[in-house]
């Protein structure tokens, strides 16, 4: 993919969960989402490779709504967190008709990642490591066993969350949500 396909993939992804046009730094996140963008889902849970397929699939999608000349190699890259998150965000919505973004923001409150404390104007070092460290923490699944510090925290379980596939993370933590 050229440079200029990879920039217009991360607006389109951008535009998934956030506001393109919108141009005042204390309220966009593009350096957020392009930390999220650079950085690779590692599954090794088995079924998670369902995730990284639904987040590799939005690239198919982009290049129906915006044909470009890419790479063959481009669409077998290893799928990003920003795709997965919002593959994911989009599931959640199928299940609850909630709107993916704020499924995706959620997600990423979830994990202890603010929309207001990771705005542009104040993304410095000290936020890109934390994201970092926060993105490692949900990919090598080093958060609680009850998923604190995960996408999908329960106040308790007698499953180990990490242990559990995402798809099944994501269904008991809607099951708390509609029976609390």
């Amino acid at each position: 993919m050229s440079a200029y396909s990879d920039e217009a993939y991360l607006a389109w992804l951008y535009g998934q969960v956030g506001n393109v046009s919108l141009k005042n730094p204390a309220r966009t996140h593009w350096k957020l989402l392009h930390q999220l963008y650079t950085k690779e889902f590692v599954w090794f849970i088995p079924n998670d490779d369902n995730r990284v397929q639904d987040g590799k699939d939005l690239r198919e999608e982009f290049l129906t709504v915006h044909p470009h000349d890419v790479d063959d190699h481009w669409l077998y890259l290893g799928c990003s967190m920003l795709e997965m998150l919002i593959a994911l965000s989009r599931r959640l919505y199928f299940q609850t008709d909630i709107d993916p973004h704020e499924w995706f923001w959620e997600l990423l409150d979830n994990v202890g990642i603010s929309m207001e404390g990771t705005a542009d104007l104040h993304y410095d070092y000290k936020i890109e490591r934390y994201v970092d460290l926060v993105l490692d923490r949900i990919i090598w699944r080093t958060y609680s066993p009850d998923g604190q510090g995960g996408l999908f925290p329960l106040e308790s379980t007698d499953k180990d969350q990490r242990k559990i596939e995402i798809w099944y993370q994501l269904s008991a933590y809607l099951e708390r949500l509609m029976f609390s």
